[in-house]
């Protein structure tokens, strides 16, 4: 009897190993692209006529820093406000009186066909002065937060809806007070699905509040271009600007995908 030698067996790579494998290979990825964008920049800096220097610019890094403090709080503020109205505007638009839904479709509707900077300049100069207020840069807060609004209503629209018909036969049943039914059944399963469309709306008002800049409010990017009105350094300046927005927008955007991805969204 001839003894046959004995076939060599592969063990197939592991689910860790895969995982591993894959994860490596997306980091690579994602450094090349990194790389390939700065390449980008430092082609741009380079094909400049003036010599990159930052060293100007330290003088102004206090107003540079109070004008993103002050676009970060104008962001959290309208934030809380267009939710909160957002939210007010929601419990409108199911109203049983025909005229507060009729008011909340108008209103959405105007708001959805005016561009950010319009609303701006109209609550501003025409709707401010009409209410004796002159403070601009103020009225062109609330501008943002009016247009921002009807955007939150919208989230917490698809939000609600996305409890079944099911569990509202159930509050029914047991005889909830609607306060009860936001308190303890409504409120607790839509605040998972709100979160990210939430996030992308707070990055979407940061990059609105640059508009402010125009009614003069010193956010950050009013205090950039009067810095590189006085230097003439105007690569160096928007360069940090743009940077500056980066450092805030980048994360929230991470933020939201680790949210989608802890919460199964």
């Amino acid at each position: 009897m001839v003894d046959t030698p004995a076939q060599p067996t592969t063990q197939p790579p592991s689910d860790r190993a895969v995982a591993w494998a894959e994860h490596g290979g997306r980091a690579i990825s994602y450094l090349f692209a990194i790389a390939t964008f700065a390449a980008l920049a430092w082609f741009v800096v380079v094909r400049q006529r003036q010599p990159f220097d930052m060293s100007t610019i330290v003088a102004y890094r206090s107003v540079i820093a109070a004008g993103f403090l002050r676009t970060l709080w104008v962001s959290l503020v309208t934030l809380v406000a267009s939710t909160t109205l957002g939210f007010f505007f929601y419990l409108l638009s199911t109203s049983r009186f025909g005229y507060f839904r009729a008011f909340t479709n108008v209103f959405t509707e105007i708001i959805y066909g005016t561009p950010l900077l319009v609303m701006i300049m109209i609550m501003a100069f025409v709707i401010g002065p009409a209410f004796g207020s002159t403070n601009r840069a103020v009225m062109g807060f609330v501008g943002i937060i009016v247009y921002i609004t009807p955007y939150m209503t919208n989230i917490f629209r698809s939000a609600i809806a996305s409890i079944s018909s099911e569990q509202y036969m159930a509050m029914d049943l047991f005889g909830f007070t609607p306060y009860l039914r936001y308190r303890y059944i409504i409120v607790p399963q839509v605040v998972r699905i709100l979160m990210p469309p939430l996030m992308n709306n707070f990055s979407l008002i940061i990059k609105g509040s640059a508009l402010l800049s125009v009614l003069s409010y010193r956010e950050l990017f009013y205090e950039v271009s009067l810095m590189t009105n006085n230097t003439f350094r105007f690569v160096e300046g928007f360069l940090l600007m743009w940077g500056l927005y980066l450092v805030i927008t980048i994360p929230l955007s991470q933020l939201t995908k680790i949210i989608d991805w802890r919460w199964g969204l």
